[in-house]
């Protein structure tokens, strides 16, 4: 960021647009390298160290500190630049110019990754349904896709995240769109922060993905983070979060809500969620093996179902596929009838319907023989699902398999 002027605002003419401001004399542009530096107006809450620097660099002539920043995990990777290495000089001149050139890219840039992608990618949610759920997750700040298996959580969770932060590409998104997945093993040390043994014999306090998400969500206070976890139901929330389940609800996301956590990396040091850093999460709800979801979690989270999709959307994408009108039909009306069925019995239930995507192509499939396609689907994926749910009742699952494949030639 170039700093060309300051000033002090002087009038606000009400318009949501315009401020009068009475500017101070000409000075010569002064280069900005780190923190904020996108939008038009952003807050520099004083309680934030990293907000005091900028204020104290634009306003009171302060020099950068540049050992300082390059010090923080977030902005040493970034700079592709070790701790322990960093010196009282900025980033080379190659980085600063290709962090400055696609810093101004993505401002003056419109989105390159919408909800208009997300249907294109092979959403079959309609786009009034898809903004609902994004607007949901902006204001909630925590949000769980739950549904059977196959209703796309996982793709879904990952697209919402790329439209969110407005991009797909890889480059641009790794540092701004994370991933985990919960397993039974999983622990508060492993997602947040614990002591791990380092190279020279010792332990060493390190940061787990979800301190690392809050690290670089707060150095970039006016762009949109996401963290995305999978399973979330599979672990054990209330162990892996700790007092971060706390600080992560939507009302709490202020530094005056700040509190110590359990491993302290310095006396006195206090963590907050930012506002901008948003979680998404996935949960199956057919899973046998997973007790109910702590109540901590639900009042923190916003909750959207996902439901199995067979519907026009699913036969214009298959179409393009080459599975025929008459195919897309059978395996609509058949998929149908099994989850009518799954969804009556006294063992199971709705939440253990077939979702779309076991019967969905992937984006650069062509199908050449649909019967075919569709056999082999059942015989591999739907029908195991199937051997699991009536594992008590196995000439169940035998003649719900045998319906799905009936007169099938």
């Amino acid at each position: 960021m170039r700093i060309k002027a300051t000033g002090t605002i002087t009038e606000n003419l009400g318009d949501g647009r315009t401020v009068r401001v009475a500017w101070d004399p000409p000075f010569e542009p002064r280069d900005w390298y780190f923190y904020t530096y996108h939008t038009t107006i952003v807050e520099a809450g004083m309680e934030n160290e990293t907000a005091r620097h900028l204020v104290d660099f634009v306003f009171r002539g302060a020099a950068q500190d540049y050992a300082w920043w390059l010090a923080r995990p977030y902005w040493a990777e970034k700079y592709g630049v070790r701790p322990e290495a960093a010196a009282t000089a900025p980033p080379t001149e190659s980085q600063a110019i290709d962090a400055d050139e696609d810093e101004i890219a993505e401002v003056e840039e419109e989105p390159t990754y919408t909800i208009d992608d997300i249907i294109a990618d092979g959403c079959f949610l309609s786009r009034e349904e898809l903004a609902g759920i994004l607007e949901c997750w902006r204001s909630k700040k925590n949000l769980v896709l739950q549904g059977p298996p196959g209703t796309g959580k996982t793709w879904m969770a990952k697209r919402l995240g790329f439209a969110l932060v407005g991009s797909k590409d890889l480059e641009t998104s790794r540092s701004r769109l994370r991933v985990v997945q919960f397993h039974p093993s999983l622990a508060y040390e492993d997602f947040v922060r614990g002591w791990r043994p380092s190279g020279d014999g010792r332990l060493c306090l390190v940061d787990g993905i979800l301190m690392q998400a809050i690290e670089a969500a707060a150095s970039e206070p006016d762009r949109p983070f996401v963290l995305v976890i999978e399973e979330i139901n599979r672990g054990n929330p209330a162990q892996i979060f700790g007092e971060m389940l706390t600080l992560l609800e939507n009302t709490k996301r202020r530094p005056s809500e700040a509190i110590e956590l359990a491993y302290r990396k310095e006396a006195g040091e206090r963590v907050h969620v930012p506002e901008n850093l948003f979680v998404i999460g996935t949960m199956n709800v057919a899973d046998r093996s997973l007790a109910i979801v702590d109540l901590a979690l639900r009042r923190r989270f916003a909750f959207v179902d996902l439901e199995p999709r067979l519907g026009a959307a699913w036969r214009a994408w298959c179409a393009t596929r080459g599975l025929d009108e008459v195919m897309c039909a059978e395996i609509e009306a058949r998929v149908g009838a099994l989850n009518d069925d799954i969804a009556a019995s006294a063992s199971l239930g709705p939440q253990f319907r077939i979702g779309h995507s076991y019967v969905t192509p992937d984006i650069d499939e062509t199908i050449r023989d649909g019967r075919s396609w569709f056999r082999a689907k059942v015989e591999t994926e739907v029908g195991p699902l199937l051997d699991e749910y009536w594992y008590d009742a196995p000439e169940t699952a035998k003649a719900a398999r045998e319906k799905l494949l009936a007169r099938l030639v």
